[in-house]
């Protein structure tokens, strides 16, 4: 069955738009948060599988770092295990490690491995422990309250922050034309304690340390908003201070936007807070003018 000239000359659109980005895009490293709807909803990960090895085949180096909150929160009710989380994070103590490590480094990570070769990729699934590639530290939360004289240390066990990150193991796979899929585990380079890490934060230290293009936020909302709820894009590191300052920032978006401002101004050339509820978001965030989320420019 032939096109009609109508949809052929939308194909033919479609291709001649994203020549440009393919050829300017062709050998770097774009790191991809991976979470939210887009790992949930059967549609959404069929489409970010595709995303994911068209970008390689046109000779970019993905490299996706994945969540599971979600995922780890539902096998600890089935065993019982009551979730707790302060300041958003959730207390793991060495029950819950055991858990998220089963989760994260094996369920999660192979669904999305298996769903990338699936496609036609050569996807290899890794956790940050895997060649010591992330060491980490324990995260040291603090609350202040005004019935507090001095703010007061918080232990929530076994999460921990991203001290180094040694990317060997990762410039050997992409070397080798495999797509790496990490879970962000890290390991503790004095007490040799294993670490559950917020992946957004893998992700952009990840980038930094790979000099990528750029960096992917996978979100369940549309990008920065104004305060009149229109989408901001296009911005500097500068204008995002400004908007963090002036309280257009604010809740739960803040630590998502501080992580791309520390990878741009750690030398990633964009980071970009992407609606992850989108199909193809990926394709579309780097392959048109438009794209589907917030960018925030590096190197200004």
């Amino acid at each position: 069955m032939s096109l009609n000239p109508a949809s052929a000359t939308d194909i033919a659109r479609v291709l001649t738009v994203a020549l440009p980005y393919i050829q300017r895009f062709i050998g770097k490293t774009m790191v991809i948060k991976y979470g939210g709807n887009a790992m949930v909803d059967q549609t959404l990960q069929q489409g970010f599988a595709r995303d994911v090895v068209l970008m390689k085949l046109v000779g970019m180096n993905p490299v996706v770092v994945h969540g599971g909150g979600p995922q780890i929160g539902r096998l600890l009710e089935r065993i019982g295990k009551e979730s707790h989380f302060v300041e958003g994070m959730r207390v793991t103590d060495s029950e819950t490690m055991d858990v998220v490590q089963m989760v994260l480094g094996g369920l999660v990570n192979k669904e999305i491995v298996s769903r990338i070769n699936q496609q036609g990729g050569c996807a290899v699934g890794l956790t940050g422990k895997d060649g010591e590639m992330i060491h980490a530290r324990k995260l040291q939360v603090t609350r202040s309250a005004p019935e507090l004289k001095v703010p007061e240390i918080i232990d929530i066990g076994h999460v921990g922050e991203v001290e180094s990150i040694d990317a060997a193991v990762l410039h050997m796979l992409v070397k080798d034309d495999f797509i790496p899929v990490i879970a962000p585990i890290g390991i503790g380079r004095e007490d040799r304690q294993t670490y559950n890490i917020n992946a957004d934060l893998v992700a952009g230290k990840l980038a930094e340390t790979l000099q990528a293009e750029k960096l992917m936020l996978l979100t369940n909302t549309p990008g920065l908003l104004d305060k009149q709820g229109e989408l901001l894009t296009g911005l500097t590191a500068a204008e995002v201070d400004d908007l963090i300052a002036d309280g257009t920032i604010h809740g739960g978006m803040l630590p998502k936007i501080r992580c791309a401002l520390d990878a741009v101004r750690g030398g990633v050339r964009s980071a970009h807070i992407v609606d992850g509820r989108v199909e193809h978001a990926c394709l579309l965030e780097i392959f048109t003018d438009e794209g589907v989320g917030t960018l925030i420019k590096g190197g200004i």
